[in-house]
């Protein structure tokens, strides 16, 4: 059982910065592979970034490339997502997720979830 709570969203302007946390807790954080999706409003959730258990290969989905960073402290047992550049499609809930494959391909092959956290961009 892996508990995920994730932070630091907000409102912010087109073109501005937000980083996001998720705090782990539970099994063992290293042994996960961890990634970021948002779900927007009538879409469906969709990947944004991933990071591997020891954070050596990350991957993002091509509309964030060069904007966001994945990263994570698994000393602090903690995934952040720096986003840079943000444009009003941004828009969404973000969730992270943790997973027990090495490289998890999509989003039903992540296994715990969190709550989610809201990120606004406005132009």
């Amino acid at each position: 059982q892996v508990q995920l709570v994730e932070s630091g969203g907000g409102s912010v302007q087109a073109g501005g910065s937000l980083r996001l946390s998720c705090a782990a807790s539970g099994r063992t954080f290293s042994n996960y592979a961890m990634g970021w999706f948002r779900q927007a409003p009538g879409k469906e959730r969709e990947f944004v970034a991933r990071i591997t258990r020891s954070g050596g290969a990350t991957a993002y989905v091509d509309s964030v490339k060069g904007r966001f960073a994945i990263s994570r402290d698994n000393a602090k047992n903690t995934l952040y997502l720096q986003m840079n550049s943000l444009e009003p499609e941004d828009t969404a809930v973000y969730y992270c997720g943790a997973s027990i494959r090495y490289l998890p391909r999509n989003k039903d092959e992540y296994d715990y979830w969190g709550q989610g956290t809201q990120v606004t961009v406005s132009s």
